[in-house]
């Protein structure tokens, strides 16, 4: 297929102030790279939302292409790993920080950070999972290699109703987990029983845990808020637990001690899905796509929309409306 003279595009700006919208833009606008893909899907997530309205710093350079995550299927690559028609998805790896994103009908990539679509998924539910899914993911690969396992007890997701709260509620359920939920939308709770929730709680749970360690509840966590709910986290996770912290929409802070993880050896673990290594990152799709495929991607995928809905759906997002997972239709 040949490469299109000209495509659309979602441009981010910041020329003395910001901007963004639908631009008409060439190949030889975008960032560098080995592969080029006629894209088919991309997703929204938090940070596209803060990048797309200039309400963060999450672009390192400009103008760029918004969208962290992309999936399409090749049209030219100098790569001999790739050729025209492999199905493709690439998500992170500094797309819409310092290289074109996601959110235009062709894109290029590094070959580096370009995972073949890993069978067992098509193109859209690659990015109905996107970074959210591949974050979940990734958390309980983590967890997994400190030591978690099914037996050890409940894991409890906070910020359950969000796409990364979702998706990890079904994927620690497909991998033979029982989850729990927290979750401050109550509305929602036959849709987190649906994604496999077998407790939900308000909220409101964490706010009475502020003594260094209160009564061990649950065996390990994965946590998309951070401040407050972080730090009352540790002080409630049985011995040996893993906290997977991947989340700070409640803040960024941490007032916690060093009492639940010298005393009950609990691990707080990091998870950079920007950056991880490619290694780690096709072992979580593999998964993703496999074992851990989560069995409610049509209800955890709320809503779909195109380039010219972006503006409309970023707002929502920041205020803490979103439910589940956005897919962009390219």
């Amino acid at each position: 297929m040949t490469v299109p003279a000209s495509f659309r595009a979602f441009r981010i700006h910041d020329d003395g102030g910001h901007r963004a919208g639908i631009e008409s833009v060439s190949l030889d606008d975008l960032s560098p790279g080995e592969v080029v893909i006629k894209a088919e899907w991309s997703s929204v997530n938090y940070k596209d939302a803060l990048a797309g309205t200039g309400t963060g710093k999450i672009l390192r350079r400009f103008p760029l292409v918004g969208g962290i995550d992309v999936a399409g299927r090749v049209i030219a690559s100098t790569d001999p790993r790739f050729k025209e028609g492999d199905a493709v998805l690439c998500t992170g790896s500094g797309l819409s920080e310092t290289r074109d994103g996601g959110y235009s009908e062709i894109v290029r990539l590094p070959a580096e950070w370009t995972i073949p679509l890993p069978a067992g998924l098509d193109t859209r539910e690659a990015m109905v999972l996107g970074t959210a899914g591949f974050t979940a993911g990734l958390s309980l690969l983590r967890m997994e290699m400190n030591g978690q396992t099914p037996a050890m007890g409940p894991v409890v997701v906070t910020g359950a109703t969000g796409g990364v709260g979702s998706l990890a509620i079904d994927i620690l359920t497909r991998a033979g987990y029982e989850a729990h939920a927290i979750s401050g939308k109550a509305e929602h709770a036959d849709y987190l029983r649906r994604l496999g929730a077998r407790e939900i709680f308000p909220r409101d749970t964490l706010d009475s845990a502020k003594r260094p360690m209160e009564n061990a509840r649950w065996a390990g966590a994965i946590d998309n808020v951070g401040d407050p709910a972080l730090a009352a986290l540790t002080r409630v996770i049985q011995p040996y637990g893993n906290i997977a912290s991947c989340g700070l929409a409640g803040g960024h802070g941490l007032a916690t001690t060093v009492m639940p993880f010298i005393i009950r050896g609990v691990s707080l673990l990091g998870i950079a899905s920007a950056g991880t290594a490619r290694g780690q990152r096709e072992q979580v799709w593999e998964r993703l796509s496999g074992a851990w495929k989560p069995a409610h991607l049509d209800a955890i995928c709320a809503r779909e929309t195109t380039l010219d809905g972006l503006s409309g759906v970023f707002p929502t997002m920041l205020a803490g409306g979103s439910f589940g997972r956005t897919v962009v239709r390219l």
